[in-house]
């Protein structure tokens, strides 16, 4: 009894080694049949994203061609003047410290508001007008005054200042620094 016991237990588990390797193998097909045919959508996919990146790179091309061009007319159409400074910022140490970076950006706006003659007010009848422009303090300059904190601006600053057609200077670093 025990013999037959024994023979019925290794057949059992003969069975269900074999069902475990055909369920490992069913799979597998599935899976081929399955990429097959995801291959096939992939393809296609493919194919239609080539067709938009080559697409894509011609009009990158034709702005490539357009943009240099209207960039350079705009610069040497709308520069009027350009300048070069080293503005002092000793004045801002002479506030307390929490107000030293604020009043250096402010220092750095009148000294451009004063030598380029920017905002200038004219009594024209009466009335008050602005000779027009502004100063614009570019985002570079504003980390390069802010760079140690609030409390330790840099004791001066080397700056670029251009004049545009309709008044307005823009600040940038100056090169080099």
């Amino acid at each position: 009894m025990e013999k037959e016991k024994k023979q019925e237990q290794t057949e059992d588990i003969i069975e269900i080694e074999k069902e475990e390797e055909e369920k490992e193998k069913a799979p597998e097909k599935l899976e081929e049949e399955v990429s097959v045919e995801e291959a096939e959508g992939e393809v296609e996919e493919v194919g239609k994203a080539e067709e938009a990146e080559e697409a894509v790179e011609e009009v990158e091309e034709e702005l490539e061609r357009e943009v240099p061009a209207r960039r350079e007319e705009i610069e040497e159409a709308e520069i009027v003047e350009e300048r070069l400074y080293t503005i002092p910022l000793r004045d801002a140490w002479r506030t307390p410290r929490k107000h030293r970076a604020p009043r250096a950006i402010r220092i750095i706006r009148s000294f451009i508001q004063r030598h380029m003659k920017v905002g200038l007010k004219e009594e024209l009848e009466e009335e008050e007008e602005e000779e027009g422009g502004e100063v614009i303090i570019s985002n570079e300059v504003n980390e390069w005054i802010w760079r140690r904190g609030i409390e330790k601006p840099p004791r001066k600053v080397r700056v670029r200042a251009v004049k545009d057609v309709d008044g307005n200077v823009t600040v940038y670093l100056a090169e080099g620094d």
